[in-house]
Order: structure tokens, then sequence, then C-alpha cells
């Protein structure tokens, strides 16, 4: 009794500190937690129903729309990523289905600032739970038939809505189904992987092409970087990926990444070591080989598509499973003293955020100020930024969006003879934002 209520309160204890992180990870940032992509997220929620652009899909931009209403489409976009936290822990905890293991997981740093973060990924994490948990209804044969279909496929659907790198999620599905073809639940996963990659033409058709017919054409390019650079930035987005303290190497390089890297790297080996010491059962196979393909996928587009380089953030929904299996297995090994990880991570997270803070209230305090003497609090607003590269500018108008989301990068100096263009050098001469080589 004494060990279950001591347990009880590791979890309690862990469940309040990542909550007060999450909060803390992005006050204590001169932006809020936003990025580039985070402008287009908030844009395309104030301008919901109308469709600014299908570059993402509409499902995180409808629920920051929806929290929107009660404030507005930062705090919407702070509060989803909360919720998205405690639906977690709820879910586990109700259905029992990995609850100590979302615990620990959910306060590892990396996943802390995920759910501060302006993204889509806060939102797809708790879809990936529940289409793992229905997975393993269906493994178990506790849904089958249409039931089975049904509910499989909408949890593809569902997630496709939210990120299209789902897709991956679908190729993995079928080909799980296609292996265990000769079991009762084969057929499931084949049925509902076909049915979600012919939801994908059906957007393809009559949304994407509807909304942008050069979508593929702008976006799709062969050759943009040599497999030697992909596999080298492969390699640092896993080892970052699986360090449970440090999850963004210095972008100035140096010794300390070698630490970074290579505490990331144990990890992986310590790992391996764990599944093939351990015996996995059938829903841990699946979730292990889901989350090859989708590491596996995101390393393939890159060949013919433009995404950044893979980091925590973009394989976070695909590497989800694989952490919740690894959990499992330290637990079993070493008890509740695992719960210490979570701990050593937040306070790890906890002292890179201090050294690097900044002070978002007060930012946006500054920039309301600015925008309200402009006359650009309710208008659109083009932002000129002249190169990619020019950190500085993109903070201003990261910063911008926070108050008022409706922000239009552009690169044509002309624009900046318009009364509604902003550039850098105009905002900070009334206001001051915090530079820190970290973010």
């Amino acid at each position: 009794m004494q060990k279950k209520i001591q347990e009880k309160l590791l979890k309690s204890s862990l469940i309040i500190t990542t909550l007060v992180m999450i909060v803390l990870r992005f006050l204590l940032n001169e932006k809020g937690r936003v990025s580039p992509d985070s402008i287009r997220f908030m844009r395309q929620a104030k301008l919901f129903p109308e469709i600014d652009n299908v570059v993402t899909p509409f499902g995180y931009a409808i629920f920051i729309k929806i929290l929107g209403v009660f404030t507005d489409e930062f705090w919407g976009s702070k509060i989803l990523g909360i919720a998205a936290f405690l639906f977690i822990l709820f879910f586990a905890k109700k259905k029992q289905f990995y609850y100590q293991e979302s615990v620990l997981i959910c306060s590892l740093f990396s996943y802390v600032s995920i759910f501060s973060y302006t993204m889509s990924e806060s939102l797809i994490l708790p879809f990936v739970f529940v289409f793992l948990y229905v997975s393993k209804q269906i493994i178990n044969e506790k849904f089958q038939g249409i039931q089975a279909v049904f509910y499989l496929s909408l949890m593809l659907i569902l997630l496709y809505n939210i990120r299209y790198s789902a897709l991956f999620f679908m190729i993995g599905v079928g080909f799980f189904g296609l292996i265990n073809l000769k079991k009762n639940y084969g057929k499931y996963f084949v049925f509902s992987g076909i049915i979600g990659f012919l939801f994908v033409l059906f957007y393809q058709i009559f949304v994407i092409n509807y909304f942008n017919n050069q979508y593929y054409h702008q976006f799709l390019e062969i050759g943009l970087k040599p497999t030697s650079q992909l596999i080298k930035e492969l390699f640092q987005g896993l080892a970052t990926s699986f360090n449970p303290f440090i999850h963004i190497a210095n972008p100035n390089g140096g010794i300390i990444n070698y630490g970074i890297y290579g505490l990331g790297f144990l990890n992986i080996l310590v790992l391996i070591y764990f599944l093939i010491k351990k015996r996995t059962s059938e829903m841990e196979g699946f979730m292990i080989l889901i989350s090859i393909f989708g590491i596996i996928c995101s390393f393939a587009i890159q060949y013919v598509y433009s995404v950044n380089a893979l980091d925590y953030r973009l394989l976070s929904p695909f590497i989800f499973s694989i952490w919740l299996v690894y959990a499992k297995k330290l637990f079993e090994n070493f008890g509740k003293i695992t719960y210490a990880i979570g701990f050593l991570s937040i306070a790890t997270g906890f002292i890179f955020t201090w050294l690097s803070k900044g002070n978002y209230l007060e930012n946006r305090k500054e920039i309301t100020h600015f925008l309200e003497n402009e006359q650009l609090k309710e208008s659109s607003i083009k932002f000129y930024i002249k190169d990619e590269t020019d950190l500085e500018s993109t903070q201003v108008a990261e910063l911008i969006s926070t108050v008022n989301p409706k922000v239009y990068i552009t690169n044509k100096a002309k624009d900046t003879l318009e009364r509604n263009t902003l550039t850098a050098n105009k905002v900070l001469k009334k206001i001051k934002i915090k530079k820190n080589r970290f973010q």
C-alpha cells in the first residue's frame, strides 16, 4: 500500500511539474514559442472559414479557432497544447493504456517543448495516442469487422487532417496488415490503410487542387539535398530526439554537440538492447513498426519535398510509440526509480530555458502598443524580410503574429512603400527583443 502511495505521489508531482514547465517554456521566451510556420497556422485560424492556403491541413487551425473564441489565436494555441498534454494522461489513465509510461514521456523536455509550441505536433500527439489504443483493441480482437475498420480508418483520416505526414501512418498500417494477413486482424489494417489512402486522393482532388492547383509544382523538387547530408541530418535528428535531457544541439557547433549526440546515440543503443533482450508483444511490435515506417518515410520524402531537417519536432509523432515501449521496458527493469528521468529532464530543461530566457509578456505588451499606434492591430500586415536567414526580422514578424495573426511575409522591396508593410528596422525603433543563441 505504501509503495502505491509513493508511486502515486511521484506521478502527481511529475505531472504538476511538467504542467508548470510547459507554461514557463513559452512565457520565458522572447516570442512565446512560435516559428514562421506558426504565423501561417494562426493566420489560417483567424481567417477560417476563409481558406488562406493548403500548405497544411485545416485541423490544427480549426482547433485554435475554436479556443480563440474565448481569447485570441496565440493563447488558443497554448491552451490547446496544455489540453493535449492533459488529454493524453486522462485517456491513458481512463483506459489503463501506458499510463505511467505516458506520464514519463510527456515530462521529457522535448515533449514539454512541443506542448508549449504553436505547432501542429502538439495536437497530433493525443490523436496518435488514441490511434495506438484503437490498434491495440483490434489486435486483441476487441474491435472486429466493420467496427474495427471504421475506428482505425477514422483515426487515420483525423491524423491526416492535422498533418499531411500522417500518410506515413497509413502506409505503415497497410504494411502491418499485409504481413499479418493470416491473422484475423490483418485484413482490418489492410482495408483501413486503403481507405486512408483513398481519402488522401479525395483530399488531393477536391481540396488541394481546388484551392491551389500549383501546390505540387511549388513544393516538389528532386535532388534538394545530397544523400550524405540527409543521412547526417537523420543521425543528428534521431540522436537529439532520443536524448532524454537535451533535444537541441548548439547551432554554432562545438564540442558540446558531441556530448548531446553521443548521449542520444547511447540511449538508442540501450533501447535496442532492451528490445532484443525482452520479447515484445504483438502490440509492441506494431508500435515499433509504425515508428520505423514513419522515420523511413520522413527521411525518403526529403528527396522530393522541401522540408526542414529532421529534428525532435518533426519526428515526435513517429517516435512517440517507441518511447512508450522503451519506457515500459525501463519500468519493468528499474521500477519507480525510472521517474527520475522525467524529473532530471525537466530540471535540465528549466536551466536551458532560464539561460535563454526572454520576456514574452513584456514584448507582447510593447508590440500591442506599437500596432495600436500604427492602427494595424486589426488590419492585414505585410512584413518585409529580405533574406530567410535574417533571424532578427523573422523574430519580429513572429512576435507581431502573436498579437495580430494576419501577417503575410513578403520579400518584395517595393512592398515597403505601402503603409501596412512593416520592417524589422521600423518596429525595433520602438521595441527591443532580447536575442539568445539557444532558440
